[in-house]
């Protein structure tokens, strides 16, 4: 992946603006479908909500809850999809979700729930499938739940990913089918022609350069940015979602519960060696440049665990945390928990397009309808790939064996199984990539932090190859140290200085970089 700003000359029969989950996808799909696409980012790859997200691939068992069944069975239909296309990017994870005397929801109305879920995701197999346990064998699952007033509970199956790598590889594979993709490309101004929009002004943050990019046909993925106009303010409703990043539990599996202030629904994760612990999900009107974690949100999310937890968390075991704001349709619920989490297609009257809402899930099928309606309006008639082609680094053969052999690779080159696992899910077949390099540099293949699944070799391949502008993209998307460690400015510099060769940094750019990450 290299950075090409000067590839944004010419001419483009799709501009998309925003490089979140939404455009990585519409780029990609366009991309396989022959058509010429420009996708740019003002930020980094996935540097703002799309990498924030609660990292699952899930129908939303909540939404069944208020009767959103069309939504729930949309996003299970492409769970169930990118489990088979991506077996390397998307995981299974089973979730618990005990029940107590004092429950919202008890025993047969959660039994009905699921069996609904169940039948929506078109009775999957036992990976997926719901399971009931009474209170003993479900504390033996969950062992850090207390146990007063536990009636049972039930277990079921939905996915994991790393978001941020997910829109990576999307970015990746829209390069290897001949976009233009360039991240920390700012969006000046749309450009019109007759009173329609033919393409935009934008600039190189790196260099300052500015090219007028044209195109004949431009969409809009810009996520919170929509509404720094007033007619995405009409359109959009903002909510803001918090994360932290806590000490890992004797568990692989993760748990649903609510709040028992409110009811709301929050996760508790395993994720990378550590928990995360989320979301809130409360109306946002602040600044959308600078969305911040802020004190009452980390009470509320400890105070709303620690009502289930034997041992309690405090603020001195938050390693990390993350701010996100999710958009959403403009509605007149009364908290954002229940406003709809559907996606749809605006067409300003200039011909912009707009993608407003969605889910992390859903965003593959939302943007085929997108680049169906470009496709329309340029008169071209080719159909949608993105559902049978495998993601760009899946592994060709048989995903079991692969697994097999690839982790005996990595252990025979040092690697820990943990790490070499990791590898396959950040890498996929990119992995031998990092067993490259662990080759030529064995001291490489040794863990950055002793606690994390990371090596050094698997940094330096992203400092290489993954479009890297500021240390900052390195330790907090391509590799997420910066919120599931606590990296000083000592071990920052250490990072940098390492990396500094294969980016071209000198002393003093170096020294900015350490004090972006701690600033």
């Amino acid at each position: 992946m290299k950075r090409d700003f000067a590839g944004l000359r010419g001419e483009f029969d799709l501009l998309v603006c925003g490089g979140g989950i939404y455009g990585a996808w519409t780029a990609y799909d366009a991309a396989l479908r022959g058509l010429k696409v420009a996708l740019v980012e003002q930020g980094d790859w996935a540097g703002a909500t799309s990498s924030s997200s609660s990292k699952l691939i899930h129908g939303g068992l909540r939404y069944l809850e208020t009767y959103d069944f069309k939504l729930v069975r949309k996003a299970l239909k492409e769970r169930r999809l990118l489990l088979r296309i991506a077996p390397h990017r998307v995981w299974p994870l089973r979730f618990g979700v005990p029940v107590y005397a004092d429950s919202r929801n008890g025993t047969l109305l959660l039994k009905a729930g699921l069996t609904l879920y169940d039948t929506l995701a078109g009775f999957p197999g036992e990976p997926m499938r719901h399971h009931h346990f009474w209170k003993r064998e479900f504390a033996v699952h969950f062992p850090f739940l207390n146990e007063g007033g536990l009636h049972g509970g039930f277990t079921y199956g939905d996915a994991q990913t790393d978001d941020a790598r997910l829109v990576l590889e999307l970015v990746a594979g829209a390069l290897a089918h001949g976009a233009v993709c360039v991240n920390y490309a700012r969006l000046l101004a749309w450009n019109e022609q007759d009173g329609k929009v033919c393409g935009a002004a934008v600039q190189d943050k790196v260099s300052g350069e500015t090219l007028q990019v044209r195109a004949g046909q431009c969409v809009s993925t810009a996520g919170q940015w929509t509404t720094a106009t007033a007619q995405g303010r009409a359109w959009c409703r903002l909510s803001k979602g918090i994360h932290l990043v806590l000490p890992a539990l004797p568990t692989g599996e993760a748990i649903l519960l609510t709040s028992k202030k409110d009811g709301r629904v929050f996760f508790i994760i395993p994720w990378y060696g550590r928990t995360l612990l989320g979301t809130t999900d409360t109306d946002y009107r602040g600044d959308i440049d600078n969305v911040t974690v802020e004190e009452a949100d980390i009470e509320y999310l400890l105070d709303a665990a620690n009502g289930y937890l034997k041992q309690a968390w405090t603020k001195a075991d938050v390693i990390g945390s993350y701010a996100g704001v999710r958009v959403m349709k403009q509605s007149d619920a009364a908290h954002p928990s229940a406003a709809s989490r559907d996606w749809e297609l605006k067409t300003a009257g200039n011909g912009l397009h707009h993608a407003i809402g969605g889910k992390l899930t859903s965003a593959r099928e939302d943007a085929a309808v997108i680049v169906d309606t470009v496709c329309a309006q340029l008169g071209v008639d080719v159909a949608c790939a993105s559902k049978k082609q495998r993601l760009p680094w899946a592994p060709q053969q048989q995903f079991a064996a692969w697994t097999t052999d690839t982790i005996s690779k990595a252990q025979r080159l040092g690697i820990d199984a943990d790490s070499a696992m990791w590898l396959m899910r950040r890498h996929g077949m990119r992995v031998e990539r990092v067993f490259d390099i662990v080759a030529e540099a064995p001291q490489l293949a040794v863990r950055i932090v002793a606690g994390l699944p990371f090596i050094y070799a698997d940094l330096l391949l992203c400092a290489r190859e993954e479009m890297v502008v500021h240390l900052s993209d390195l330790l907090r998307r391509r590799l997420p140290l910066l919120i599931l460690a606590r990296p000083d400015a000592v071990e920052l510099r250490h990072f940098a200085e390492l990396l500094a060769p294969a980016l071209g940094w000198d002393e003093r750019r170096v020294a900015q970089e350490v004090e972006g990450c701690i600033s």
